[in-house]
């Protein structure tokens, strides 16, 4: 719009007031500019035809704040306002602010990518709504009625993601097409996304080099019937096949890649975050070499050879003028109540205004003196009724006498009351102990109180009546019991009745007794009692009389809270002191109306008034309230937080505005104070003036604690204003803030100290705190004290300037070291409300604090955002506040949350409660609406990357062992010799003659016993109903199957007998059965693909199944999925010849193929293994010797029979052994969770074995069934062994806690351990019969990272638990070897686990033959020691240890305690030292580490994804799983949150945190998802590469995706 011109100066003044409030609007962000011009043009529409046009008339404007019409319309009677007491307005930060912004525009752009929320984020919870409209608290600034264009400094971020509504009613929706939104109105085209293969030994990719149109495989389903039991059952029917992509079978080598290879859309969010960590960093990072605590200290703390040192002498102490007191001044407050209660009873001592505005209630001196002694008498006399709390009856002596402490709870709108009563303990020598009034059990900071008042041995509580009838009641009407507070009898001081006329109050009590006890809080939120004594508050009073000249019957107002510091100092005592009358203005009223405070001292023609900063500019914004105020009759305008950095701007802009109304600028008085010191310092009224005192200084000297001039244009100066002149009869010294209280130069920062008699004694109960604030001795720069005085730490940072004026920098609470630099909370608060703060924050309610994360502080901002704040201006804004506190402050931003209205923890004045706010962030309960984690760009102390050193060879590494004495890592299972010739079944090598021989020797003998979920017998076959079965199975091989020898045969049964008949069925006529779990009827077009997969790839000729599944196949639904067609010739048990087989297949030799073993790794591998006739008897007879198997034994198997040991053990071992197998599918488990371990106690079974999941069942399923299942009998003292079958590092945890639960049934913590194998051999390790109990020990996690072994104690630093994997199996040995360079590690070493012998897998069976990639897994050979010798490579790492067993006797019978022996380190392991001896023998122990596929190398060393997982579950309790995974250089940490949507941001910072601080890795993104999404297999273990593929392929269902910067 053209500007009007006019001549302003030639308006009249009516309308220059209101185009000088309109501009004040507009530059507070009240008004719109639209607004502003509309109403502009109407105030001057009058006088634009009346004068001649002249240049430039039009009044300066502000920076530009958008607001909405709505909100000033509603405004138009008041202006409401913030509640923090110490935000202002600072429009030379903003200037500066907007300076750095633009130069920044000319830098390169980082283009960074915003965090993914899922739709039903987006929308408000009920509770967040419910908060909203509840809330009594204001904004002060309007928010933006236009959209906003993305700023200039960022390129636009991609709109968030928007998901289909997530179904919970189907486990796995199909993967929807995802839409994106832009803001713009033409949406870009999406990038064309690559499909990939990942490589096994996960090297770093680069984005644009991946090659496109490779072939994607279906994903294979390894879950049980219903994987996801272990959370909720039928609803998460499978975690893996989450996301299938479109089949394609294709073929290839042995090891089957099955993971879908996902057509990349990396979201273009990961290459913006990618792009982001290529740019250099600010400041490198420094080098480091070791993975130590003294080097991240160091680096945490960096000397920096520029940093400005200061250069001045030492300082002198400035000591203030000798206290002269006034002749007239009563001798004491009790003497001044007396005097002027008598003399001058009728004089007001106090009024105060109601919420209205009105005069609702005075209390004249003759009235306070009668009802200060009725208070004092009742409690010495217990004339009261009281209220008990309903902690119960007090006990032991409750009476109150002198010197007693009692607490004052009355609200901030009853001074009356509360003076009464705090004189009425003066007259009683009584100790008050002022607090807040709790409003709710949940109040900030209530707990603290708590312990401060049972500290304080506080047995009553005064109050008044309003008060005491709105407090918290139970049923029975008594005031509820707080949480932390002790049992209080609450009193009202009203209405009590009148002393006896001849009662005196006793005498005065001695003046170094306790006079109040005043509440304060430390940095972290604790409640301290500062001791003030009769000595030190008569002192202090009569300091504050002289220095503020204060004069009988003067009218003071007062805004602040009388019930502590100024307010109290001023308005309760001092004014009592010199007869004054006190106008308290409530804070209810002043958010109403903030400029009713000047309304009184316009009406009083007061001569005082005491205020903060932020009065000040609530006063300059209600500019309609202005025109009746008259401020002449102020000389004294008291700034009680004048030490604060930013008040300058307010006393400025206050005396600017209302000079004009009669406030002088000598009349403003800041002033600096603190609980501690009491006063410190105070502007004397008409001295020098507002211009006095005042020096603009370089933010980054003060950074660093020196005091440097800085140009006022610059953007990083901080101008201060001096805090006045020292107290009279006061000395101050400036300290060094750290180490000895040595003083500072001249040019140097430091803690205040005061040496008055007028401070603080110490803190109540707490007397080491005492001795540190209270009693400080300064040291002179030869270390000697300055004298024998004591000095009192104020907890202000500053520094004294010319003349003896005090100038206040920051606060001591307030103070952030971030790497060795000083930052300022209030400095950094400034700076965020200079962008922009109107449109999407309110301004008085943000929290900056510090955490201490990797040894070095990390600065987080918490600010409230607007509810009209759209998700990517928010994002936006916080992009833009990075970049203003990095130019100006020079400091990196750890995080930045944004919450909803209303949510941050507020004080009972309405500030933000920084410690409590502190307390939510690091507890996870602060539930932020937007969080920006920037940690790549502030830890700069990480250790240095790990480096290879590629010229140390094996022969090296044998030699340095050698030389050091380090054993070679070997180690053998015992020798499994044919000394029992007289087992007819040694005779047979091949398992299917050892069926035909027991059917014929012991046909009735049953042999597998089949449960269902009610723990009846299902079915149970005896040897000769097998034998005869597995004959019928044959003939229809041969009759309708037509199969040939060697040929392969599928065969798709749920776990039972059937698939044990028809294995032998295949044996019995040459065939080869590949067992394949069946798809599951409820996830078909995930888990049928796999099946299909498994048939094409083993090469199945037919397909042998039961009735019900065949079924399946050939439904609609399954046609839906694959042509139903498709399938091989499928034959049904259920229809079978009853002929006899004429004669059984014999293989020529053993060496031939007996059955093929497919299994999925967890990195997504489909790996099927050749099992010879020769390996399945070795491998049986191997167990049998171990686990003492014979037919007489009862096995209990709660396992799935499809592939590795479980397979083995439901198929195999019965038939070698003889014994009775009870088979417990572990579907049955998920519907009954109590029917394994009554089945074992039922049948007392010896020796049982399970899998993870059906152990994760029983604990969690029959946690609290313990005492039901022990009264229906349930005994498991019967148990020998209870073997967890895997293929990882056992789940020590959860063992743990199996054993602890049920031990109450009698189950013994040795009885529970875990077995080991894995592709290329499925049984290495086996807990035996008679094994020693397994071994624990505890390894350092970062000599781990380094491949190395060092064992530490139980509870030392970064130590890491591991149980031995069960014993060496008979005939099995195992050496570990560095996978690169296949050299012999040492003890010492972590490395791959290979192993040698005879149940040996033969290789990995292939269609074309192609094993060239994986043909060293069964015949590796080393390159030192022993070459000839040929070992299977497992794939995991691990290490070996040689343990001495000493078996001793005991009255608690055999106990089996392990020591460790270790070439470099010597540790007590799992129970103890070592006894005396019967018995001494060695024995190997196997720990195994982790799969090496799925270790994430990540800056040189190898991190195992369970440690960072194990790690992140403990960061929250509402983190139900955990799975981590790498893409190119970042770590992706996903957490499936059991909560509420709303509290998915919470676990944002703490993944953060806990993997920086435990790991010393930054988190790149942080995925949180629903319970159920992390993909689990059979076995129990993670799939981490299908959550990765589904992942990078976008097809994960996240509830919120954070993108760490």
């Amino acid at each position: 719009m053209a500007d009007l011109s006019v001549d302003i100066s030639k308006l009249p003044d009516e309308i220059r007031d209101k185009l000088a409030e309109l501009d004040l609007e507009l530059s507070e962000g009240d008004i719109t500019q639209k607004g502003y011009d509309k109403k502009r043009l109407r105030l001057l529409a009058p006088y634009v035809q009346q004068q001649p046009p002249q240049a430039g008339g039009a009044a300066a404007r502000g920076p530009r704040g958008d607001g909405s019409r709505q909100h000033t319309r509603n405004r138009r009677t008041h202006r409401r306002v913030t509640h923090n007491e110490k935000r202002y307005h600072s429009e030379v930060r903003q200037e500066a602010v907007q300076q750095a912004l633009a130069e920044m525009q000319n830098r390169p752009k980082p283009s960074m990518p915003m965090p993914s929320k899922r739709t039903s984020m987006m929308s408000k919870s009920p509770d967040r709504e419910r908060h909203d409209c509840s809330s009594s608290s204001d904004d002060d600034s309007c928010a933006g009625d236009a959209d906003l264009p993305p700023p200039p400094e960022l390129n636009s971020p991609p709109a968030r993601r928007v998901n289909a509504p997530h179904s919970r009613s189907h486990p796995h929706p199909l993967p929807l097409p995802h839409q994106y939104q832009h803001p713009h109105p033409h949406p870009q085209p999406r990038e064309k996304h690559a499909k990939y293969v990942v490589p096994r030994d996960h090297t770093q990719i680069d984005i644009n080099d991946i090659s496109t149109n490779f072939p994607a495989y279906i994903q294979p389903d390894v879950t049980h019937t219903s994987a996801g039991a272990r959370r909720g059952g039928a609803q998460i029917a499978d975690r893996v096949q989450c996301y299938a992509p479109t089949e394609d079978t294709g073929t290839g080598t042995g090891r089957w890649k099955v993971r879908p290879q996902p057509q990349l859309k990396v979201s273009a969010k990961i290459q913006q975050l990618l792009n982001t960590l290529k740019r250099p960093k600010r400041r490198p990072l420094p080098e480091f070499y070791e993975d130590d605590d003294i080097e991240l200290e160091i680096a945490a703390n960096p000397k920096d050879p520029n940093a400005p040192k200061p250069e001045g002498g030492t300082m002198t102490p400035a000591v203030g003028e000798q206290l002269v007191v006034p002749a007239g001044l009563p001798r004491n407050l009790e003497g001044a109540l007396q005097r002027y209660g008598t003399a001058s009873f009728k004089a007001n001592v106090a009024t105060v205004l109601d919420p209205n505005g009105k005069l609702s209630n005075s209390l004249t001196y003759g009235k306070l003196l009668s009802r200060s002694f009725k208070i004092a008498h009742a409690l010495l006399n217990k004339t009261f009724t009281s209220k008990n709390n309903s902690g119960g009856p007090l006990t032991g002596d409750s009476s109150i006498k002198p010197g007693d402490r009692v607490a004052l709870v009355y609200p901030n709108n009853d001074p009356i009351n509360f003076m009464c009563a705090f004189y009425g303990c003066l007259q009683a020598g009584v100790v008050p102990v002022p607090i807040e009034v709790p409003l709710t059990r949940r109040d900030a900071g209530l707990q603290q109180v708590g312990f401060l008042l049972g500290s304080c041995g506080i047995q009553y509580a005064l109050t008044s009546d309003a008060c005491l009838k709105g407090l918290p009641k139970t049923s029975s009407g008594d005031v509820v019991s707080f949480r932390g507070w002790p049992c209080l009898q609450w009193v009202s001081t009203e209405k009590l009745p009148r002393p006896p006329r001849d009662w005196i109050p006793p005498p005065r009590p001695a003046e170094d007794s306790h006079a109040h006890i005043e509440h304060t809080s430390a940095a972290d939120g604790s409640a301290m009692g500062v001791i003030v004594t009769r000595q030190s508050m008569l002192a202090h009073c009569r300091m504050l009389s002289v220095a503020c000249n204060y004069t009988e019957g003067e009218h003071m107002v007062c805004v602040l809270d009388f019930k502590r510091e100024t307010g109290l100092w001023h308005a309760v005592l001092v004014s009592v002191l010199n007869g004054m009358h006190v106008i308290f203005i409530p804070y209810a009223l002043m958010k109403v109306s903030p400029a009713s405070w000047m309304h009184m001292i316009t009406k009083y023609r007061a001569s005082v008034a005491i205020v903060k900063s932020r009065d000040l500019h609530w006063g300059l914004l209600a500019t309609r309230d202005h025109k009746e105020i008259n401020l002449s009759s102020l000389r004294m305008l008291l700034v009680a937080d004048g030490a604060n950095p930013w008040s300058l701007s307010s006393c400025d802009q206050f005396l600017s505005v209302f000079q004009s109304k009669g406030v002088r600028g000598d009349a403003i008085c800041p002033c600096a104070c603190s609980s501690e010191s009491l006063t410190v310092c105070v502007r004397r009224a008409g001295r020098g003036g507002a211009s006095a005192g005042r020096g603009v200084l370089s933010m980054s000297g003060l950074s660093y604690g020196v005091v440097r001039v800085d140009a006022e244009n610059s953007l990083t100066s901080l101008t201060l204003q001096d805090c006045g002149q020292v107290m009279p009869s006061c000395v101050i010294v400036v300290v060094k803030m750290e180490g000895p209280a040595f003083l500072c130069k001249t040019d140097e920062v430091g803690e205040i100290c005061v040496l008055s008699g007028a401070t603080g004694t110490g803190y109540y109960g707490l007397a080491g705190l005492t001795k540190n604030v209270f009693e400080v001795r300064p040291l002179d720069a030869d270390g000697e004290p300055i004298g024998e005085e004591f000095y009192v730490r104020s907890g202000l940072l500053g520094f004294l300037g010319p003349g003896g004026l005090v100038f206040v920098c920051g606060s001591r609470d307030g103070l952030m070291t971030v790497t060795g630099r000083k930052h300022n909370m209030d400095d950094i608060i400034a700076t965020v409300l200079a962008v922009e703060p109107m449109k999407f924050i309110y301004r008085g309610r943000i929290a900056v604090f510090s955490v201490r994360v990797l040894r070095d502080e990390r600065i987080c901002i918490v600010a409230e955002q607007r509810p009209d704040c759209g998700e990517e201006e928010s994002f936006q804004w916080m992009s833009r506040v990075l970049q203003a506190v990095d130019s100006i402050h020079q400091v990196g931003i750890y995080c930045l949350a944004l919450v909803q209205p209303n949510y941050l923890p507020k004080t009972p004045l309405g500030g933000i409660h920084l410690s409590e706010c502190k307390r939510r962030f690091l507890d996870g309960t602060l539930h932020p609406a937007n969080v920006l984690m920037c940690p790549h760009t502030c830890v700069t102390n990480l250790p240095k990357p790990r480096e290879i050193h590629s010229d140390v060879g094996p022969a090296s590494v044998i030699v340095g062992n050698l030389v050091q004495g380090n054993r070679l890592a070997s180690a053998q299972g015992r020798d499994m010799g044919y000394s029992d010739d007289s087992d007819a079944a040694r005779k047979y090598q091949f398992i299917s003659q050892i069926l035909r021989w027991r059917a014929q020797s012991t046909s009735d003998h049953v042999i597998f016993t089949l449960l269902n979920s009610k723990g009846t017998v299902s079915k149970s076959l005896t040897c000769a109903d097998l034998h005869k079965r597995a004959e019928r199975i044959g003939n229809l091989l041969l009759e309708k199957g037509r199969v040939n020898t060697g040929d392969h045969v599928a065969l798709i049964f749920p776990p039972g007998l059937d698939l044990i008949s028809a294995f032998y069925g295949c044996l019995y006529v040459g065939a080869v059965p590949v067992t394949i779990r069946p798809p599951h009827p409820q996830n078909l077009h995930t888990t049928l693909p796999t099946v299909r997969m498994i048939v094409d790839v083993s090469k199945a000729t037919l397909v042998l199944s039961n009735q019900s599944v065949i079924k399946l196949l050939r439904s609609k639904e399954a046609s839906n999925v694959l042509d139903s067609k498709a399938w091989p010739l499928t034959l049904d048990t259920d229809d079978m010849p009853k002929k006899k087989l004429p004669i059984l297949y014999r293989a020529p030799t053993a060496e031939m193929l007996a059955y093929l073993d497919f299994s999925v790794s967890t990195t997504g591998m489909l790996a099927g293994i050749k099992m010879s006739h020769a390996a399945v008897t070795s491998l049986c007879r191997s167990m049998k010797i171990a686990c003492e198997l014979y037919p007489s034994r009862h096995i209990a198997l709660c396992l799935d029979p499809y592939c590795g040991l479980g397979f083995a053990l439901w198929c195999l071992s019965s038939i070698y052994s003889g014994h009775h197998s009870i088979l417990i599918p572990p579907s049955e488990v998920e519907i009954n969770p109590g029917l394994w371990l009554s089945a074992v106690s039922q049948y007392k079974v010896r020796d049982t074995f399970c899998s993870y999941g059906v152990m994760e069942l029983c604990t969690k399923g029959l946690g609290s069934s313990v005492n039901t299942l022990k009264s229906k009998g349930i005994n498991l003292a019967c148990v020998r062994t209870c073997v967890v079958v895997a293929e990882e590092r056992p789940r020590i945890n959860l063992t743990n806690s199996f054993s602890k639960l049920f031990s109450a049934l009698g189950l013994s913590p040795r009885a529970v351990s875990t077995s080991f194998g894995c592709r290329v051999n499925i049984a290495i390790c086996l807990q035996g019969a008679s094994s020693p109990e397994p071994s624990t020990v505890y390894v350092d996690l970062r000599a781990l990272r380094n491949d190395r072994v060092s064992l530490v104690e139980r509870g030392s630093p970064h130590s890491l638990c591991l149980m031995e994997s069960g014993k060496l199996l008979p005939g099995v040995k195992v050496i570990t070897a560095n996978p690169e360079t296949k050299g012999q590690c040492g003890d010492s070493h972590l490395g791959e686990i290979w192993v040698q012998s005879p149940h040996n897998a033969s290789g990995y069976f292939t269609i074309y033959g192609d094993e060239s990639d994986y043909a060293d897994h069964f015949c590796a050979q080393l390159v030192t020691g022993n070459t000839g010798e040929v070992y299977a490579r497992t794939g995991y790492l691990g290490f070996l240890r040689r343990t001495e067993i000493s078996t001793t006797n005991t009255s608690a019978g055999d106990e089996t305690s392990l020591v460790v022996r270790d070439s470099d380190t010597e540790s007590v392991a799992s129970g103890g030292g070592c006894a005396m001896s019967d018995v001494h023998d060695t024995h190997d122990a196997v720990f195994v580490v982790g799969a090496l596929d799925e270790t994430i190398m990540l800056r040189g060393m190898r991190y195992h994804p369970i440690d960072i997982e194990n790690s992140v579950m403990r960061c929250h309790k509402k983190i139900a799983e955990c799975a981590v995974f790498t893409w190119t250089n970042l770590l992706v940490v996903v957490v499936e949150l059991d909560g509420n949507d709303s509290e998915a941001l919470n676990l944002v910072p703490l993944v953060t945190n806990t993997v920086l601080e435990e790991h010393h890795l930054i988190v790149g993104v942080v995925v949180v998802v629903d319970p159920g999404v992390v993909p689990i297999n059979s076995r129990g273990e993670k799939q981490r590469m299908h959550l990765r593929d589904g992942f990078l392929s976008d097809q994960i269902d996240a509830i919120y995706i954070a993108y760490n910067m």
